[in-house]
């Protein structure tokens, strides 16, 4: 099955009024409307796409602004923008799968299904890199403020220019974030299930679950549905002050595929929710464990991840939630979950910097319940 991307227009604001989700809930279109504006006026942010399921089914979808404005490019829920590290939510699902399968051990020696990463002083397994508990380095700080342009031919060239550095901690005692661990991950998918990472997720995730536009991010074409990337600038970056509206950073996210280089719509987000919750991709006790927080080796719970997800125990304020977001150059993404209350909401932007995040409570709003 090959998933091409279908890109075209959005308008600049949904339809008004009321969209039936179920039933029984509907969705104020209106109110997320006005919601986005005043949020897009503030991070001047060029689009935003939306997209809501409730109680495992569609609810509603729609785009905001222009995927490019020097080409009047409307935003639609099928544009499409970089997933950046909600990747990391379908890596995680892959492993999951082979080790549903029992061709992956997730307390193995890592190198038992990726020998191109040399083993180092302690023991790695995939539980602990799923967890951020692997003790392999992040980007450094030099190569986040110069993003990747340099066109990897594959997961296991990707592992090059790190898979010789010392561990930063012993595996299991510290919870250090690295998205290099899941292109270990990715090399690991590809040792167990003996076909490309690129190719067992098409297969085996993205056309299960009816995702038709997600596919991995290729610098070297143009962006699908011509989207474009903007940024506040590097003095925000650094700041959190001064925030402009410029070109983005160039980057080839080939070095990190399956820690953050696919390409992907709010739509199909949805539809990738929607598999994993009600049970089309892995059996339930194997998300519930995807959706628990881990712990180090001398008990402690990590704040809030789990394998491959962020987790957010139930308290007197609300339900749980689970969700993962993404930041890289000219993309901010957000997928979250209110298990419990059967809702999914899917947000993305072409704005880096842009936390689509801060509309989550407005949409809960939205919500009838």
């Amino acid at each position: 099955m090959r998933c091409w991307p279908a890109f075209v227009v959005l308008l600049a604001m949904p339809r008004p009024g009321s969209a039936q989700a179920s039933p029984t809930r509907t969705v104020d279109t209106a109110s997320i409307g006005r919601a986005v504006s005043a949020w897009m006026k503030k991070h001047r942010a060029p689009a935003l796409s939306v997209a809501i399921a409730l109680d495992g089914q569609p609810a509603w979808s729609g785009g905001f602004g222009f995927a490019d404005p020097a080409r009047s490019v409307q935003a639609k829920p099928h544009t499409s923008y970089r997933l950046a590290s909600v990747t990391k939510s379908i890596t995680a699902t892959a492993v999951m799968m082979l080790a549903e399968k029992g061709v992956l051990d997730l307390d193995a020696p890592i190198q038992k299904y990726c020998p191109a990463y040399p083993a180092k002083r302690w023991p790695v397994t995939a539980r602990l890199l799923l967890a951020h508990l692997g003790g392999v380095r992040h980007h450094s700080i030099s190569e986040a403020m110069r993003p990747n342009t340099k066109h990897f031919e594959s997961v296991t060239a990707a592992l090059e220019y790190f898979k010789n550095d010392d561990l930063v901690a012993q595996p299991g005692t510290e919870y250090r974030y690295s998205s290099l661990g899941y292109t270990i991950l990715g090399c690991a998918i590809e040792g167990a299930s003996g076909t490309s990472y690129a190719s067992f997720v098409r297969d085996h995730i993205f056309a299960p679950a009816g995702m038709i536009n997600t596919i991995p991010d290729d610098a070297r074409t143009s962006s699908p549905g011509g989207t474009a990337y903007f940024s506040k600038g590097r003095i925000y970056k650094v700041t959190g002050k001064f925030a402009r509206s410029t070109k983005a950073q160039s980057i080839d996210v080939s070095d990190r595929l399956p820690a953050g280089g696919l390409r992907s719509t709010v739509d199909d987000m949805m539809r990738f929710a929607i598999a994993l919750h009600y049970g089309h991709l892995v059996r339930d006790s194997t998300r519930e464990l995807m959706w628990t927080r881990q712990h180090t080796s001398d008990g402690k719970p990590l704040q809030f991840y789990g394998l491959g997800w962020l987790v957010g125990e139930a308290d007197s304020l609300r339900p749980k939630r689970v969700w993962n977001d993404g930041s890289q150059p000219g993309t901010r993404s957000f997928l979250y979950l209110r298990p419990t209350q059967g809702v999914i909401i899917a947000l993305m932007t072409n704005m880096d910097g842009a936390a689509c995040e801060e509309l989550v409570p407005q949409i809960l709003e939205a919500i009838s319940r």
